[in-house]
């Protein structure tokens, strides 16, 4: 649910590390799961970390965390997952039928309410996947509907969508009564049921249409909460549904997001109980586990559907990264052990390729020799590629979280194995520097991390590397990846179609679009004024188990 796509805003990383150490540390991540007590009572207000979205809070064109998670909860979907396992469930959907892995009948749930007092009907998932698909839309996660026949004849002829697409409907849908609609998919798509949990799908009211800019400022959705205002740079705030008749409720009246600029702020907030749950621990408090003694048993630490990487401009905005014998080097010259030891204290796990994990189909060491640290081999790559031609190296980071002590500890690991300047470089907040970046302006490499949308190892490869895909940031390209993926996709076993996923991503090794560095765990803290917090599988606060004491 967090992924195309929502890229992630903090990381917790020790500020008492300046300079790397030239030793390995330990790798593994704290496994260790915990909850916020058990249950509490019904109603009342709670706080939760909130951060700038990039973006007004339209479903389809919300691709990161800060707007993502208020998405997630005012919409409903056909599919919700699992809190804890990630596992999809229907929910709006009565059930999917599908016969070939190409055709699909989806029946909704009677009586199923838009916030504005509508009922959810088949067309309100038809027009809003027509709407995300067609290219004029300017949709960023318009990409999701590209396995739905007719997708191609709805994207625009040219950069500025200056000629007119050829449709603006997707053929592959199609309503049959107020409660059925069917979908038919180009190619056939094995697990296009488990994506339809992601936000992108998520229904639209009719009243949507005629204002979508308006919309964006005060969303409707069909989720258990629902939207009442957004003060900028300040805070979101929800309220219970009355007439939501789903089964994910929760127990609280009201949740606001409180937007920080400052996890050390949002934590020490905590702390003196003005904020209720904090999903990010800043690099302070990292260090000797000291948010444990800060917050004795108010504290979690889980690992989740998360990965962190560095990745590359596109060639025409920074050519100096362009030769990917210079990326594996730069991959090999960044020390993750110790990294993940003395600046994370051990809540990462040095990375060996692009998939988390935590979901089925996962492959460890895809990435090979270039995932692993060795000096010698970094600068015998680089000297192979006839050295670095753009001067020093820099890497990007918003600053409005808590970063920059592992960008720089990552460019004097860069600086000390290759010979050459890297510094880390922050840009003023997370809108701003996901605007470079998908705006393709972000010259040299940048910060970047990807929460899973939905359980799958596709998820953590199709929307990143897939020719012109939605999040494929640094425009990477080939064929023979992308074909892959389209076997992968047709395979109707699941143990086959992983097998193809994982030849697909160890093709990135080659390319090395991105270095994978660490996979994430997720630390949690709260006031003594709630109980029930839970971490979901993708690191988000599970506002259905929050409550109050």
């Amino acid at each position: 649910m967090r992924g195309p796509f929502r890229p992630i805003v903090w990381v917790g990383g020790a500020t008492s590390v300046a300079l790397l150490a030239a030793a390995c540390g330990g790798d593994g991540g704290n496994d260790n799961t915990a909850t916020g007590g058990g249950a509490g009572r019904s109603g009342g207000t709670a706080t939760v970390l909130g951060c700038n979205p990039q973006n007004s809070l339209i479903p389809s064109n919300t691709t990161e965390t800060c707007g993502g998670n208020v998405l997630d909860a005012i919409t409903a979907k056909l599919v919700h997952y699992d809190s804890k396992t990630a596992k999809p469930e229907n929910d709006i959907a009565e059930k999917i039928d599908m016969t070939d892995n190409q055709n699909f009948t989806v029946t909704l749930k009677k009586g199923y309410k838009f916030h504005d007092g509508t009922e959810v009907k088949a067309k309100n998932f038809v027009d809003a996947w027509n709407y995300a698909a067609y290219g004029p839309s300017a949709q960023s996660s318009g990409y999701f509907m590209e396995p739905i026949e007719g997708f191609a004849d709805m994207q625009c002829a040219d950069e500025k969508c200056g000629t007119k697409p050829k449709a603006d409907k997707l053929t592959g849908l199609a309503v049959k009564d107020d409660y059925t609609f069917t979908i038919k998919t180009t190619e056939k798509v094995s697990n296009l049921p488990v994506r339809l949990g992601y936000s992108a799908f998520s229904p639209l009211p009719d009243s949507f249409f005629s204002d979508p800019k308006a919309f964006g400022e005060k969303p409707i959705g069909a989720g258990p909460f629902k939207f009442d205002s957004w003060t900028k740079n300040s805070e979101i705030k929800l309220s219970k549904f009355a007439d939501y008749s789903g089964k994910f409720g929760g127990k609280l009246d009201a949740i606001t997001f409180k937007i920080y600029q400052d996890a050390s702020a949002a934590y020490n907030d905590v702390i003196a109980g003005q904020l209720d749950v904090v999903n990010q621990i800043p690099s302070s408090a990292l260090v000797d586990d000291k948010y444990k003694q800060d917050l004795p048993d108010r504290n979690l630490s889980q690992a989740v559907g998360v990965i962190q990487s560095i990745t590359f401009p596109p060639t025409k905005t920074d050519p100096s990264y362009a030769d990917p014998k210079v990326r594996q080097a730069i991959s090999m010259a960044i020390d993750r052990p110790t990294i993940a030891k003395q600046i994370f204290n051990n809540t990462r796990e040095p990375a060996t390729g692009w998939v988390s994990p935590v979901v089925d189909g996962y492959k460890a060491n895809q990435c090979g020799e270039f995932c692993t640290y060795d000096k010698a081999k970094a600068k015998a790559k680089l000297d192979e590629a006839g050295g670095f031609k753009g001067g020093k190296m820099t890497l990007s980071y918003n600053a409005d979280a808590d970063h920059k002590p592992w960008t720089e500890a990552t460019c004097n690991s860069i600086k000390g194995a290759l010979g050459v300047e890297c510094v880390a470089t922050p840009v003023v907040d997370f809108a701003t520097f996901r605007s470079k970046i998908t705006s393709f302006q972000m010259k040299g490499m940048y910060r970047s991390g990807w929460q899973m949308d939905y359980p799958s190892i596709e998820n953590f490869l199709a929307p990143l590397y897939r020719t012109k895909a939605s999040s494929n940031t640094g425009l990477y390209s080939n064929a023979e990846f992308d074909k892959l993926l389209d076997e992968a996709a047709a395979e109707t076993d699941a143990a086959a179609a992983n097998a193809k996923y994982q030849q697909a991503e160890a093709l990135l090794a080659d390319g090395m679009p991105s270095i994978p560095t660490w996979y994430s765990t997720v630390q949690f803290g709260w006031s003594d004024k709630v109980t029930g917090v839970q971490s979901t599988a993708f690191g988000t606060i599970d506002l259905a188990s929050l409550s109050l004491k």
